[in-house]
């Protein structure tokens, strides 16, 4: 008697192929650049992400927020479709925040996704969650894959303690969207 397992995940054929490795080529810095922020629906996630991009608008030349949107499902990966349409409207993308299991691990998965189509990615998750990013990073077939990781709960901040963490986090941010920008 044989079995399946199932990847829930649906991207079992990419932890396949070996591909090891998710990483597009990085800019030598932000100044022009148009900025996504995908918000996974968590408390503060839009927060955090909103004081980032304004944060890489005035002080590291980005020339906008192009595009956000936030998921229909915090526990479920981006789809084709919408990776499409960031590659449409901006340079490099901001996302998360991971902030429970689920949620941490789409976010990693999404980071890959948007990084496998050519769009850099700075992933944010909470510190309580590294195993689980890390069994994502590996299912999506790159076990390497890095994020920058802040102190959990980020949900239960008030919305000067999540600027506050927007500006710590920035310059993590911009090195893991750049090749060269110092922070």
């Amino acid at each position: 008697m044989s079995h399946t397992i199932l990847d829930p995940t649906g991207r079992a054929a990419v932890a396949d192929t070996g591909v090891q490795g998710a990483h597009a080529p990085r800019p030598s810095g932000l100044t022009g650049a148009r900025v996504g922020l995908l918000d996974n629906t968590k408390h503060n996630a839009l927060l955090f992400l909103t004081e980032v991009g304004d944060l890489l608008v005035s002080e590291y030349g980005a020339a906008g927020v192009s595009i956000i949107e936030t998921k229909k499902s915090f526990s479920v990966p981006i789809d084709d479709e919408i990776v499409a349409r960031y590659q449409g409207a901006c340079d490099v993308v901001v996302t998360g925040v991971g902030d429970c299991g689920s949620c941490s691990a789409a976010a990693v998965a999404d980071g890959i996704n948007f990084e496998r189509a050519g769009l850099p990615a700075a992933v944010v998750l909470t510190d309580a969650f590294l195993t689980t990013g890390r069994t994502m990073a590996k299912v999506q077939g790159a076990p390497d894959y890095e994020w920058i990781t802040t102190q959990h709960p980020m949900a239960v901040l008030t919305p000067d303690q999540v600027k506050e963490r927007a500006r710590l986090l920035l310059p993590e941010i911009v090195q893991a969207l750049t090749a060269g920008e110092a922070a």
